[in-house]
C-alpha cells in the first residue's frame, strides 16, 4: 500500500470533486461524506495496486467527468466522457466498469453505516423525528405512547389489539437481487469494520488493526467476481433466502418479541405477549412459485421443503444444548418428574436412532433430562429430512421424530409450567421463553412454502379430465357451466379420474405437483396461489384437484387479481364465491386475497394500478363484511415504486381504512430480502416496522377520501390510463423503441434469477413480466411506467377547472394515499435523469425514432413540473435532505456507469462500431495492465467481442446498486 501522504495527494482531486459535489452537513451528526471518502481511498489505493496507476487515474477522469456533468448539467460532459470509455481496450473497459459497480457499493454501505449512527444517537436522546421517522419509520415504543397518549386508548386494548394480530412476510425469489451472496457477506463485514473504526474509545492499535482489515476486506470483494456465470436453480435461490434465517431472522424474532415485551411494560401492561401468538410469521415462494417458471417443478419443491425442514431441525439443535445447560435445577413439579422418571428408566429397542446423551444426566437434574429427549429427537428428525432430501434409504421411525408442532412444544411447556409453578418464573422467561417463541414461529419447517401456478394450467387440467370422460370441452364451457360441474364433482365420493388419464408434460407437473404436496407433511405449506385468477371456478377447480389428489389437509386457496380488469371485477368475483354454500364451508369464515401491484402498473401505469387497488380493496372488505367472512389481503410488493415498493411504513398507513384489521401478508422480494434482513439491525427494524404500522393501521384508521377527492380521483385514474396505453400498447413503434433504447433484451445474460423474463418467449410488452420492464427503465434512469400518465392526469383536472388545484393540493395534505403516491414518484424523479435517457437514443435507437424519444422527454419534463406543484414543492426532495444528500454522493458513479453501458450497448449491437486504442498506450503500460486485460478470459464463451459483455453487466449491476430499488 501507498504510504499515507501519497494517498492524499492521490486523492486530491476525487475528493475535492466529491465534496464539491455533496451538499453540506444536514445534521451535526452526519458523517456521510467522511464515510464515504474514506472508503473511496481505501479502494482507489487498492485498485493502483492491482491493475496500475493508468487504471486508477482513469477511473478518476471519468470520476471528475460525471461530477462536473452533475454540476453544470453539461451535455458536452457526458460525449467526453464516453470518448474516455469508448478508447478502454476489452480488460481495462471490465477493470473500470468492475470498479464503479464497486464504489457504488461502497457508498451504499456508507449510507447504511450513516442511518445506523444517526438512529444510535437519536434513540439515546430519546428523539425519534430523525430522518426517517415521521415519514419511513416505525419505532414501536413511540407507535406505543401515540396510541396512549393521543389517541387515548388503553393499555389493555393495545395489549389485545396485538395479541390478534398477524404479520406474514413472504420471502421470494423474484429476480432483483443483482448482488451475489458472496459479495453480501464481504459488505456486512466493510460495514462492520467502518462502524467500528468511527467507535468512541477506539485505540491506536485497535484503529491500526481495523484498518488493515477494512482494506482487506475491500479488496477481497473487488477480487470478487461479481458475475454469475450460470443461472441460479431454485435450490439456490431457496439456500440464498433461508441463510438469512441462519444470520439474523432466527435470533432476531426473540430479541424482537422481547423489546415488544418492554415497551408494553413502559405503558402498564406487566405481561409478555404470549409465545403462541402469531405475532410474526414467515412464508416463502421459493421453489413453489412455478408461474412461468419450468425450472420448479415437482421435485424441486419436494427438495426444498426437505432442505427446509432440516435447516430447522439443525438451528433447534444448536440450541438446545444450551438451553439443557441453563437448566440444571432440581425443583419441579410432580408431572415434569413423573416424565423425567419414566424417561430415565425407558429403554429403547431402536438405540441406535438415539444419541442418549440424557441417559447419563443425574436424575435430580430432571429438566436436562426431558430436554435431553427433546434434543435426541430433533436429531432424528434433522437425519430424517437429510435422508429423503438425499433419496437415501430411511430406517428412522416417526416416533422418534418430531412429526407435528404441538408434539415439539408439549416438552417445551411442560418445563416452563414447572418453572413458573415452583417459583423460577423469571428464569423460565429467559432462553426457554426465546426457545417457545422460536417454535411457535417457524416450526418444524422454517417456513411454509405457498404454491402459486397461473389459472390457465388448472384449466388445461381440467379440460383434460372433461374430454377423457366425454362430456365437452371445459375450456369452452361458461362459469355457470364450469361451477355446476365443479361443485357436483366436488360434492361426489368417486374418484373423478385414473391413471388412464392421458397427461401432456404440462398437465403431468400440474397433477404432480398436487401429489408432492399430498405426500409431504401439511406443515410444510401455506397457500395455492392462483394467478390471473377471474372467476370463482378458478378456485373450486384447486379445490377438487386438492381432493382428486388425495391431499388430506387442503391448502387455503387464493385468489390473485392483477390486472385492472381483474381488479375491477375481484369484488363481484368474490361475492360469486362466497354465495357458493359449499365454498363458504369450506374456507371457515376466512378468506385470503391477493392482489398484485406488478401487472396491475405495467398494464395501466402507477397511478390507475394504485387507485384500482385501492378501490378494489374497499369493495373486497365490504363483500367479505356481508358474508360474514374475516379478509386477509395478501399485497405482492416488488421493490421499486413501479411495483408497489416504498417505505413499509407508508405503505401499510395508506391502505383503504378496515383493509388490514390486524391481519396482513406482504411479499418481500429480491434486493429488499438483503435491505430488510442483511443484517441484525435491518432485521429488527423491518419486524418493527411492520407491527407496528399494522397495529397503528388497526387502531387509528387513516381517513377515508372525501366524495370529490374520489371523483377527481376517478377522472384522474381514467385519464392516466389512456395516456399510458395510447403509449405502451397503441404508439405503432413503442416496442422497438423499448427494446433499442434500453438493455431489455440483453437482462436474461445476468443470470438473476431462475425464471425466464417472459411468460412467452414470442410474445411482446404484454408477455414481459413487470420484473425486467421495470428493470430496464430503471436502468436507463427514465422510469417511465412510473411517472407516465401522472402528467396528463394533472393537465386535465387543472384544465377542466383551476379550482382542482386547490383540491389537489388538499388532497396531498390531509389523504395518507395520495400523499404516498405523490412523495414516491417524486423520489422517483429525483433519481431520474432525461439526459441521460438522451444518450441512450443518441447511440442507440434509429434516427427516425429520435422524435418520439424526445417526445417522451418532454412528457417527463412537464409531469415532473406538475407533480411539485401539487405537492408545493419548489424542487425534488426539498422535504427530503438526507435521501437527496444520499442521491447527489451516488450520481456520478451512477453516470460514468450509465454511459459506459450505453457506449458497450453500441458495440455490440453495431458490428461496424469500432474504437481504437488509445494512441498514448505504451507497450509498457499495455503490459502493466496486462491484469486487468486478463478478466476478459472469464467468459470466453460470449457471442460478443471479447470483454463487452461481462462489461455490460458490470455496468447493470452498479447501476441497480445505485438505484437500489430496481425491481
Amino acid at each position: 500500500m501507498a504510504g499515507s501522504s501519497g494517498k492524499l495527494e492521490k486523492m486530491s482531486s476525487i475528493d475535492a470533486q466529491l465534496r464539491l459535489l455533496a451538499p453540506g452537513k444536514v445534521s451535526e451528526d452526519d458523517k456521510l461524506v467522511e464515510y464515504d471518502a474514506l472508503l473511496l481511498d481505501r479502494f482507489l489505493d487498492i485498485l493502483q495496486d492491482l491493475h496500475g496507476v493508468e487504471i486508477r487515474e482513469t477511473v478518476q477522469q471519468c470520476y471528475e467527468l460525471s461530477a462536473e456533468y452533475e454540476s453544470s448539467r453539461d451535455f458536452q460532459k457526458l460525449d467526453e466522457l464516453g470518448k474516455v470509455l469508448t478508447n478502454l481496450d476489452p480488460g481495462d473497459s471490465i477493470a473500470v466498469a468492475s470498479s464503479f459497480s464497486h464504489m457504488l457499493n461502497l457508498a451504499n454501505l456508507a449510507e447504511e453505516v450513516q442511518i445506523a449512527h444517526r438512529r444510535r444517537i437519536k434513540l439515546k436522546k430519546g428523539d425519534f423525528a430523525d430522518e426517517n421517522s415521521a415519514t419511513t419509520e416505525s419505532d414501536f415504543e413511540e407507535t406505543l405512547k401515540r396510541l396512549v397518549t393521543d389517541l387515548k386508548k388503553s393499555p389493555e386494548e393495545i395489549f389485545d389489539a396485538l395479541k390478534n394480530q398477524t404479520v406474514d412476510l413472504v420471502l421470494t425469489a423474484h429476480p432483483t437481487q443483482s448482488v451475489r451472496r458472496s459479495l453480501l457477506q464481504k459488505h456486512g463485514r466493510i460495514r462492520n469494520c467502518l462502524t467500528q473504526l468511527y467507535a468512541k474509545d477506539i485505540t491506536p492499535e485497535d484503529k491500526q488493526e481495523l484498518d488493515e482489515a477494512l482494506q482487506r476486506e475491500i479488496q477481497a470483494a473487488f477480487r470478487t467476481d461479481e458475475i454469475r456465470r450460470t443461472p441460479p436453480t431454485p435450490q439456490d435461490e431457496m439456500r440464498a433466502g433461508m441463510s438469512y434465517f441462519h444470520e439474523t431472522i432466527w435470533k432476531g424474532v426473540p430479541k424482537f418479541l422481547r423489546r415488544l415485551d418492554t415497551s408494553l411494560k413502559n405503558i402498564g401492561i406487566n405481561e409478555r405477549v404470549p409465545y403462541n401468538v402469531p405475532l410474526i410469521q414467515f412464508s416463502s415462494w421459493m421453489g413453489g412459485d412455478r408461474d412461468g417458471n419450468p425450472r420448479v417443478t415437482p421435485e424441486v419443491t419436494k427438495d426444498v421443503c426437505m432442505l427446509a425442514r432440516m435447516m430447522a431441525s439443525n438451528l433447534y439443535y444448536s440450541q438446545i444444548e444450551d438451553l439443557m445447560f441453563e437448566l440444571s435445577m432440581w425443583r419441579c413439579t410432580d408431572e415434569l418428574r413423573v416424565r423425567a422418571n419414566e424417561l430415565h428408566q425407558s429403554t429403547r429397542k431402536d438405540a441406535k436412532h438415539y444419541i442418549e446423551f440424557w441417559k447419563h444426566i443425574p436424575a435430580n437434574e430432571p429438566y436436562r433430562v426431558v430436554l435431553g429427549d427433546v434434543r435426541d429427537k430433533l436429531y432424528n428428525t434433522r437425519e430424517r429430512s437429510r435422508h429423503l432430501l438425499a433419496n437415501a434409504v430411511n430406517d428412522i421411525p416417526e416416533d422418534l421424530t418430531f412429526t407435528s408442532i404441538e408434539q415439539f412444544l408439549e416438552p417445551l411447556e411442560l418445563c416452563y409450567r414447572s418453572l413458573c409453578a415452583c417459583g423460577d418464573q423469571p428464569i423460565a422467561d429467559g432462553s426457554l421463553l426465546d426457545f417457545l417463541r422460536q417454535v411457535s414461529t417457524f416450526g418444524l419447517s422454517l417456513v411454509r412454502l405457498d404454491i402459486r401456478q397461473e389459472s390457465e394450467r388448472h384449466t388445461d387440467v381440467m379440460n383434460a379430465i372433461t374430454t377423457h370422460l366425454e362430456i365437452g370441452s371445459y375450456r369452452d364451457w361458461s362459469e355457470e357451466k364450469r361451477q355446476e360441474w365443479l361443485l357436483s364433482e366436488l360434492n361426489a365420493k368417486r374418484p373423478l379420474f385414473g391413471s388412464d388419464l392421458v397427461k401432456t408434460d404440462e398437465i403431468a407437473e400440474v397433477l404432480d405437483t398436487f401429489h408432492i404436496i399430498a405426500e409431504l407433511p401439511s406443515d410444510n405449506f401455506g397457500a395455492y396461489i392462483i394467478s390471473m385468477a377471474t372467476a370463482p371456478s378458478d378456485v373450486l377447480a384447486v379445490e377438487l384437484l386438492q381432493r382428486e389428489c388425495h391431499v388430506t389437509k387442503p391448502l387455503r386457496v387464493v385468489p390473485l387479481f392483477e390486472k385492472l380488469a381483474d381488479l375491477d371485477a375481484a369484488p363481484a368475483a368474490v361475492a360469486r364465491l362466497f354465495s357458493i354454500d359449499w365454498y363458504r364451508n369450506r374456507i371457515n369464515g376466512k378468506q385470503e386475497v391477493m392482489i398484485g401491484y406488478s401487472d396491475s402498473g405495467k398494464d395501466a401505469g402507477r397511478l390507475s394500478a394504485a387507485w384500482q387497488m385501492y378501490k378494489a380493496q374497499e369493495e373486497l372488505v365490504k363483500v367479505s363484511k356481508q358474508y360474514g367472512v374475516k379478509l386477509t389481503m395478501f399485497h405482492g410488493r416488488g421493490g421499486t415504486v413501479g411495483r408497489g415498493g416504498g417505505p413499509t411504513h407508508l405503505a401499510i398507513l395508506s391502505q383503504p381504512p378496515d383493509t388490514i384489521n390486524g391481519s396482513l401478508r406482504v411479499t418481500v422480494q429480491g434486493e429488499v430480502i438483503e435491505q430488510s434482513f442483511g443484517e441484525e439491525h435491518l432485521c429488527f427494524r423491518t419486524l418493527q416496522r411492520f407491527t407496528a404500522a399494522t397495529l397503528e393501521h388497526g387502531m387509528h384508521p387513516p381517513i377515508s377520501p372525501k366524495p370529490e377527492w374520489r371523483a377527481l380521483m376517478d377522472e384522474l385514474a381514467v385519464v392516466a390510463t389512456k395516456e399510458y396505453r395510447s403509449i405502451v400498447f397503441q404508439e405503432p413503434r413503442f416496442v422497438e423503441y423499448f427494446r433499442l433504447a434500453t438493455p431489455e433484451t440483453e437482462y436474461g445474460r445476468m443470470n438473476i434469477g431462475s425464471r425466464p423474463s417472459k411468460r412467452k418467449p414470442s410474445g411482446g410488452i404484454e408477455s414481459l413480466r413487470a420484473i425486467p420492464w421495470i428493470f430496464a427503465w430503471t436502468q436507463t434512469r427514465f422510469h417511465l411506467p412510473v411517472w407516465l400518465g401522472f402528467g396528463a392526469a394533472f393537465k386535465f383536472a387543472l384544465e377542466k377547472d383551476i379550482r382542482n388545484f386547490q383540491v389537489l393540493k388538499v388532497m396531498y395534505n390531509e389523504w395518507p394515499f395520495f400523499r404516498v403516491t405523490i412523495d414516491l414518484i417524486e423520489m422517483v424523479f429525483a433519481k431520474g435523469d432525461p439526459s441521460i435517457t438522451a444518450l441512450y437514443d443518441t447511440l442507440l435507437v434509429s434516427k427516425d425514432l429520435w422524435s418520439f424519444g424526445k417526445r417522451l422527454r418532454d412528457n417527463y419534463e412537464e409531469t415532473q413540473n406538475l407533480l411539485l406543484q401539487v405537492a408545493g414543492h419548489k424542487d425534488l426532495l426539498a422535504e427530503n435532505p438526507y435521501l437527496n444528500q444520499r442521491l447527489r454522493l451516488r450520481y456520478p458513479y451512477i453516470t460514468t456507469l450509465n454511459v459506459s453501458q450505453a457506449c458497450t450497448l453500441k458495440r455490440i449491437r453495431d458490428p461496424d462500431f469500432h474504437v481504437t486504442l488509445r494512441p498514448h498506450l505504451s507497450k509498457e503500460i499495455v503490459d502493466s495492465t496486462k491484469e486487468a486485460s486478463e478478466l476478459v478470459k472469464l467468459n470466453p464463451t460470449s457471442e460478443f467481442p471479447p470483454g463487452l459483455e461481462d462489461t455490460l453487466i458490470l455496468t447493470m449491476k452498479g447501476i441497480a446498486a445505485g438505484m437500489q430499488n430496481t425491481g
